[in-house]
C-alpha cells in the first residue's frame, strides 16, 4: 500500500489501485491525503505536457515543509488521470 510520511506522520496512503504513477511518481487520490497536514503555498510551476501545477506546504507538530506536495487543478488533456491527485517530494518519504 503506497503510503507518504515526513516527520513521522502519515500524510497520505492508499491502496495500489487508487494511486497513479506518472514519471516515477506517485500521486495520491486527494482523498486519501490526511488535508489537516496541508497548507496552501503561493507556490506554481509549469509543465509543458501536464499544465499549471500548484503547492502545498507540509505542517506538522509545528514544522513545516514548504511546497513539499504539489498538484494539478486543471491537468491537460494528456494528463487528466491526475485531476484530483496529490504527489509529495522534499523529503517527504513515499513507499510502496
Amino acid at each position: 500500500m503506497p503510503t507518504a510520511t515526513w516527520n513521522g506522520a502519515v500524510i497520505a496512503q492508499a491502496d495500489s489501485s487508487a494511486v497513479e504513477l506518472v514519471e516515477g511518481t506517485t500521486y495520491f487520490p486527494l482523498a486519501a491525503v490526511h488535508q489537516e497536514y496541508l497548507a496552501p503555498s503561493e507556490k506554481h510551476t509549469v509543465c509543458g505536457w501536464k499544465g499549471t501545477a500548484s503547492y502545498y506546504d507540509l505542517v506538522v507538530d509545528g514544522k513545516v515543509n514548504a511546497d513539499a506536495a504539489w498538484f494539478y487543478p486543471e491537468p491537460k488533456d494528456e494528463a487528466k488521470q491526475i485531476a484530483g491527485y496529490v504527489a509529495f517530494w522534499r523529503g517527504v518519504q513515499v513507499t510502496a
